[in-house]
């Protein structure tokens, strides 16, 4: 998974990629536990760039997009927000690809 660099970058991304990303820390045992299928779900869906966000690092992103719990997820395409997964609540893999399979 690629990591998020800058706030320019995330919306150069939305403007012209098929992009999801992970809204993470450190900290979030949540996102500690879901890190192992990440890699699988990138495989298994490769139509989509994935970018690892640090909710830290970028909380003005977080609050620009109402990002209030971690992980969470957002997808989108050209400009177009295809589907969110926000909430501070634990994700199994099927989840995250039942939201994956939404966005599309």
């Amino acid at each position: 998974m690629k990591q998020l660099e800058s706030k320019e970058q995330f919306q150069q991304l939305i403007d012209n990629e098929k992009v999801i990303f992970m809204f993470s820390a450190d900290w979030c045992p949540d996102c500690r536990v879901i890190e192992p299928v990440l890699p699988e779900l990138e495989e298994e869906n490769p139509e989509w760039t994935f970018y690892y966000v640090d909710r830290d690092q970028f909380i003005d992103v977080c609050a620009d997009y109402s990002i209030f719990g971690i992980p969470s997820f957002l997808a989108f395409e050209n400009a177009d927000e295809k589907a969110r997964f926000v909430s501070k609540d634990r994700k199994s893999k099927e989840e995250i690809q039942a939201f994956i399979d939404e966005a599309k």
